[in-house]
């Protein structure tokens, strides 16, 4: 019986991974449990940061966008490299946010870490740390993947040394550290007191929901995403989330409702197929 229930979740945190990139147009990060974990990534935390050059990404982000704007992106990228020292920040600067414009997080990434490396205030060790979380988050690349929680480790490191009073610099050094980069419990303990701190803060609640899940402590999920529901933000992905805690402790009348609600407002047309087939299943199970 164990072993069913067991294999059920697996089933079900498995199918999360393959598709909530499809509905929030980033791949959820933390449903794999802690062993599957440790084979996808086992020398994240002892391993130095890779390097790779502004160069090869920007090549690599070049095949992912239009022509035209590849075009555009490489009038910016010839401003920057005859910039002089002085203008060379100002460059990046929009470099990073072209780059983002298009979804591009890995190139905007290494550009937001060059101003931070030029001008090594919190609020661009910040940005810098959000966007490799970011790229983190929505690679699909194995050999990209750890070098940029590596990345956004360094930089959330550094903004903590900053400011250690900033829940946002200790709120994704935390997740790093749950994703890989350290014991996890210590990454918990850091977004437990940020949000002992601020409880509403959304991201701190929001991946505590989801190492909940990771663990396999669904009451707990549960708890946290309704609270996120009622009291901070009623967003798409809190509400799948909660959908998926429900349907993995078997309360499927629940699940059905969260995921409706998750589809309401995403307005996704890709959620609302997955939800219209999940509902349709979960219904013939009760």
């Amino acid at each position: 019986m164990l072993n069913s229930v067991r294999s059920k979740q697996v089933i079900i945190i498995a199918t999360m991974l393959v598709l909530v990139g499809f509905l929030f147009t980033r791949e959820v990060k933390g449903l794999v449990k802690p062993k599957d974990k440790a084979k996808e990534m086992p020398s994240q935390a002892s391993n130095s940061v890779s390097s790779f050059s502004i160069d090869e990404v920007s090549a690599t982000g070049k095949n992912l966008i239009s022509s035209s704007t590849a075009k555009e992106i490489a009038v910016l990228e010839s401003a920057f490299k005859s910039a002089s020292e002085s203008d060379k920040i100002m460059e990046a600067k929009q470099l990073a946010q072209k780059w983002d414009d298009v979804e591009q997080a890995i190139p905007s990434a290494m550009y937001l870490e060059l101003v931070a490396n030029s001008e090594p205030v919190l609020s661009n060790w910040l940005a810098a740390g959000n966007r490799f979380l970011k790229a983190f988050e929505t690679t699909q690349d194995s050999l990209v993947q750890p070098v940029m929680l590596q990345k956004a480790n360094a930089s959330f490191t550094k903004a903590m040394a900053l400011d250690s009073n900033s829940t946002d610099a200790k709120t994704g050094l935390g997740i790093t550290i749950v994703n890989g980069m350290g014991a996890p419990m210590s990454g918990i303990a850091m977004l437990l007191d940020v949000v002992s701190k601020e409880p509403k803060n959304l991201k701190a609640n929001m991946n505590l929901g989801i190492f909940a899940i990771k663990s396999g402590q669904f009451d707990k999920a549960i708890t946290r995403f309704n609270d996120i529901i009622s009291h901070i933000k009623a967003t798409p992905d809190a509400y799948f989330y909660l959908a998926t805690a429900y349907e993995s402790l078997g309360k499927n009348t629940q699940a059905i409702d969260a995921y409706l609600n998750s589809k309401k407002l995403a307005a996704n047309p890709t959620l609302s197929n997955f939800i219209d087939k999940k509902v349709a299943e979960l219904k013939n199970k009760r």
